[in-house]
């Protein structure tokens, strides 16, 4: 069965929200090869509408040296979304309707992993329904306070639990945490 990976973008404080604003300092040749190699483990990208429409418009006029730009474009892109209709970046299909079962259904299908980056109601909805199986978090070493930025990544009550898999420290001070969910024991 295929996994389904989130890739999230975190400050020391917590805040995930416009990691553009506060993250680019960190970004090096190790982080982007360390990102490209997450890209290309995948053979899917998964993501809510936000995040889509955000990434149609940027990524399908990028172009850069080491391939991310054009894994990007040339993967299979599944949107999850009650009120988009259709979807015009490359390889992009929409999900709707039943979000929870159409995620089960490619997690079925043969292949590689599914990526999703950011965190959002998607995410948090497959952590309730168990669907999600890795969170890759980049820790970056900024404290970014309020300004108006303020989205923690997780806050919806559910209780997930989750196994630190690994720790990869970069030079520029990001520390790349993999966590994988933990079955829930009753009792």
């Amino acid at each position: 069965m295929r996994k389904v990976i989130a890739s999230v973008i975190m400050s020391l404080d917590g805040v995930i929200e416009r990691p553009e604003e506060w993250s680019m300092d960190y970004w090096s040749d190790e982080a982007e090869s360390h990102a490209l190699a997450t890209l290309k483990a995948a053979d899917a990208l998964l993501m809510g509408r936000v995040t889509y429409e955000g990434f149609a418009e940027a990524w399908p006029t990028m172009e850069d040296e080491g391939g991310y730009a054009a894994r990007m474009n040339s993967l299979p892109k599944y949107v999850v979304s009650s009120t988009l209709e259709k979807a015009d970046w490359n390889n992009s299909t929409v999900l709707g309707g039943d979000a929870v079962g159409e995620v089960r259904k490619l997690k079925e299908q043969p292949g590689g992993d599914i990526l999703i980056y950011g965190w959002g109601r998607l995410t948090a909805t497959l952590v309730e329904h168990g669907l999600l199986d890795e969170v890759q978090i980049w820790l970056h070493p900024v404290l970014v306070g309020s300004g108006g930025v303020g989205e923690l990544l997780y806050n919806d009550g559910t209780t997930a639990p989750l196994r630190l898999a690994g720790a990869m420290p970069l030079e520029s001070g990001i520390v790349i945490l993999t966590y994988r969910t933990v079955e829930k024991t009753s009792g």
